[in-house]
């Protein structure tokens, strides 16, 4: 299944994407869940019975929003491909590199990323988005890929000046509206193998990131097994898993987002994540 929370017209839903058209799986079941989350953490039960009756709306009508606008956490890795490592002149490390993002820092498909009237160091950082279906502690390697309810696609928007101001990631990975999830997460058995798909960046319709999972440093299964040592992951928890090298603040001169600009994160048989750039009010 694909599954979306979207607004029709203003009225937040969840539900499932069959083609061009949305199934409200969330009017079908509100007395049943609150939310995706509460779908996520119930395994998905109902859900594919409910919205095979449940009203359409073409997808041309949605306000995409957050896949999960309200996870208990987002986890992000950093420094997870080798070609970026070396980019950032980043040593080897034996353990994922992690830090942290805010839900109300996170924004929609089609809906703009804004860059901050602080800074004009606006990155792109294309990424797999993890959501964790089913809780736990602790979680061996071998157990990981059974926690995993479905994938997306993930723009980990980085506001470079405030990220490098000191060594820590937060405040650059967390400015309003900067980090786009979506359009929607896809289970796990109608993704299949994550092995050999490719994830591409493209600004403005230029390429400027392009790598394959396979070239991961950690893997998923490892990415799962670490945060959960620190951790307990819950149910519609996301791991952002790591950007592929090239992004804009390591390129000769450094290539900034701007207003006007559109960015697209595809990945293969996923689907692509598009969001325009806008400055914020001033």
């Amino acid at each position: 299944m694909r599954l979306s929370t979207v607004k029709i017209a203003g009225r937040t839903t969840w539900g499932v994407i069959e083609g061009e058209t949305f199934r409200d799986a969330g009017a079908a079941l509100a007395g049943r869940y609150a939310d995706l989350k509460a779908a996520i953490t119930a395994n998905f039960a109902g859900v594919a019975e409910a919205a095979a009756s449940a009203a359409a709306t073409p997808n041309s009508e949605l306000e995409w929003l957050p896949v999960v606008p309200n996870p208990d956490k987002i986890l992000c890795v950093g420094l997870n491909y080798e070609m970026h490592r070396k980019e950032t002149g980043r040593r080897e490390v034996e353990n994922p590199t992690i830090f942290s993002r805010y839900a109300n820092s996170q924004t929609g498909h089609l809906a703009p990323i804004i860059r901050p009237k602080v800074s004009t160091h606006l990155d792109f950082e294309g990424e797999l988005a993890v959501i964790i279906g089913k809780p736990g502690r602790y979680i061996s390697r071998a157990e990981a890929m059974s926690h995993v309810a479905g994938y997306a696609c993930y723009n980990d928007g980085s506001v470079r000046d405030f990220q490098y101001h000191t060594h820590q990631f937060t405040p650059g990975k967390n400015f309003p509206d900067t980090g786009a999830f979506g359009p929607w997460m896809m289970t796990p058995d109608e993704l299949g193998s994550l092995a050999d798909l490719r994830l591409q960046t493209r600004l403005n319709g230029e390429v400027v990131q392009d790598a394959t999972f396979a070239q991961m440093i950690f893997d998923i299964a490892r990415q799962i097994e670490y945060c959960s040592n620190f951790t307990r992951l819950e149910a519609g928890d996301v791991i952002v898993s790591g950007t592929p090298g090239g992004v804009g603040a390591k390129r000769t001169p450094p290539l900034w987002m701007k207003p006007g600009d559109v960015v697209e994160i595809e990945i293969d048989r996923l689907g692509i994540l598009r969001n325009p750039i806008t400055d914020e009010a001033h």
